[in-house]
């Protein structure tokens, strides 16, 4: 296993911005445009202070305490990383992306977000929004004419009160499906062909569904013209800096791409589900993601009133600290403390995102093989703030 102490970390990344077009574009003029203004590239303005030695070196060693007890004896298989201002107070790395070459793991292997893929997802979205490309409350089949829900908008599916159904349920059917690879299109046509129930009315309550992220994928190939795999490198990977970050295609990456095992170290082979985007599938490091959770503090990385609706809660149907913004997840307690994060799991991979926004923290932790461990990586909240973690389990599902 390789492990970094302390290493310094500044980053600077820039994000694609876009100017409005002066003239109205003819029909066959808008797929170079959208991708001529999407793709224009603007430094981002991130003033952050330096973390001074002192305070480093004294939560240091309580994230190594906290990583000795919850990997002992350094069992941690992925990567775990803490970062104050973008700089890197603890990272480390250790197990094997394939067993079966020996490939270890380090601080440039990919690995599988899982449903911490819906973060990167949508803010693209939300950029194609800040591009007035889309609304937020615009209606899914204004833009999916086959999408056969006349109420869903893409608002509810960012923060899943779509009531749609799940696309691992329902193909799961060998009467709907014959278990061949999934892609997202067929998801789509199948709710066009068969009408499924929703599960409940829309916009009347949360419901976590996979569905809704990956027809949020679909959305942002019919708005860029790109497909979901080029619009997510060109609009966030790439101008970030995110080096190591690709979104997964099994013809292409099956045989190179990092493996996930259970508990017991046996593999987890690839099924009928594995070519699905949007609500997976998006493989990174710590330190890329690092890299977009600084992007967010920038004023030029969303408008700024978008950027509050995306941090706020939108379900308050059953008490408790924990609710859903748009594509993060979040605990807000009686005291105004608030904390976001997504968490995921997908075959034996499982991965944790938590920004600590008052307080410029990120904490990142990715596992290939099975765990509940990298959930537990948000009770270090409280080390650099005020919050009640000890009040809220963990989320033990994605």
């Amino acid at each position: 296993m390789k492990f970094l102490k302390f290493i310094p970390l500044i980053v600077l990344i820039t994000l694609a911005s876009c100017k409005k077009e002066k003239h109205t574009l003819a029909h066959h003029e808008v797929k170079k445009e959208i991708k001529d203004t999407i793709l224009r590239i603007k430094p981002l303005d991130i003033t952050l202070n330096r973390v001074p030695k002192a305070f480093v070196d004294s939560k240091y060693k309580s994230i190594d305490n906290f990583y000795n007890h919850i990997w002992p004896k350094h069992n941690l298989s992925g990567g775990f990383l803490v970062a104050k201002n973008g700089q890197v107070l603890y990272e480390t790395y250790g197990g094997i992306a394939n067993r079966s070459t020996k490939e270890e793991i380090n601080s440039h292997t990919a690995l599988h977000l899982a449903s911490v893929s819906k973060v990167l997802t949508a803010a693209v979205v939300l950029k194609l929004i800040d591009f007035k490309k889309l609304e937020l409350d615009q209606k899914v089949n204004s833009i999916l004419p086959e999408f056969p829900y006349d109420d869903i908008t893409i608002k509810m599916l960012l923060n899943h009160r779509s009531g749609l159904p799940n696309y691992a349920y329902f193909c799961d059917n060998a009467e709907i499906w014959d278990r061949s690879m999934l892609k997202n299109q067929d998801i789509l046509d199948l709710m066009a062909k068969h009408k499924f129930d929703l599960y409940f009315k829309p916009d009347k309550k949360f419901g976590y569904c996979n569905t809704n992220y990956a027809m949020l994928a679909l959305v942002i190939e019919k708005v860029t013209h790109m497909n979901y795999r080029d619009a997510m490198k060109k609009i966030i990977f790439e101008p970030l800096g995110m080096n190591d970050t690709y979104v997964f295609d099994y013809e292409k990456h099956k045989d190179t791409a990092s493996l996930s095992y259970k508990g017991n170290n046996v593999l987890y082979k690839f099924d009928f589900l594995d070519d699905i985007y949007g609500d997976k599938n998006i493989y990174s490091t710590p330190r890329d993601l690092l890299k977009f959770d600084m992007a967010t503090y920038s004023g030029d990385f969303l408008n700024p009133n978008l950027v509050k609706k995306v941090f706020k809660g939108y379900s308050y149907e059953h008490k408790g600290v924990k609710n859903y913004g748009l594509g993060i997840r979040l605990r807000e307690w009686k005291t105004g403390e608030k904390l976001f994060y997504h968490n995921g799991w997908w075959h034996g991979n499982t991965s944790s995102y938590v920004t600590l926004k008052k307080d410029t923290v990120t904490i990142i932790a990715l596992s290939n093989k099975f765990s509940y461990k990298p959930y537990k990586v948000s009770k270090l909240a409280p080390l650099f703030g005020t919050y009640p973690m000890k009040d809220a389990d963990e989320d033990l599902f994605d």
